[in-house]
């Protein structure tokens, strides 16, 4: 008996410290977004000279909705929430040069800026997060640089669409 009350005791006192640990079970999603379960994900503006860029933009942004799983995406007559965005720059950078002519890069970085606003739904009006979000990926200049720079450009989407949703599902 006496041997059972210390085992439940242990076991309570186990319980009661971890429960001051900060961890909590179920969803983190930032207070503002609690009653967000699904998104709209319209076509992002193109702010840049990149034709169809604008479409990997969106495309990259409801992939990364999709994979992170804290929402789902929905038409915009039945989602909670609309995500509104833009891609608004797209900058190239030289990361390494020529050992002979250090005006010619052998190496670029690429830097894409996407601007987005969720609202909801219902109340256009009602901005529930705005933010910006950047991905970078890096190419090699080869003798077509359009066709490495096109190449560069779905990873740093990618990457600027799960920052994105690392700021909507998670609050940073």
């Amino acid at each position: 008996m006496i041997r059972h009350l210390q085992s439940t005791l242990l076991a309570a006192a186990v319980l009661g410290l971890c429960s001051c640990a900060g961890y909590k079970l179920g969803g983190i999603k930032p207070a503002s977004l609690a009653g967000v379960e699904t998104i709209a994900v319209p076509m992002f503006a193109n702010g840049t000279q990149h034709p169809r860029a604008n479409a990997l933009a969106t495309s990259a942004v409801a992939n990364a909705i999709v994979q992170e799983g804290t929402y789902r995406i929905a038409t915009a007559d039945q989602a909670d929430a609309v995500l509104v965005g833009e891609l608004s720059a797209i900058n190239y950078r030289a990361i390494r040069g020529t050992r002979l002519d250090t005006l010619f890069p052998e190496e670029l970085a690429n830097t894409v800026i996407l601007r987005w606003t969720l609202k909801d739904a219902r109340d256009p009006t009602k901005v529930l997060a705005t933010g910006s979000s950047r991905g970078e990926s890096q190419l090699f200049v080869s003798a077509n640089l359009q066709t490495a720079r096109n190449n560069a450009l779905p990873e740093a989407l990618d990457r600027a669409g799960e920052a994105l949703v690392s700021t909507l599902a998670n609050g940073y």
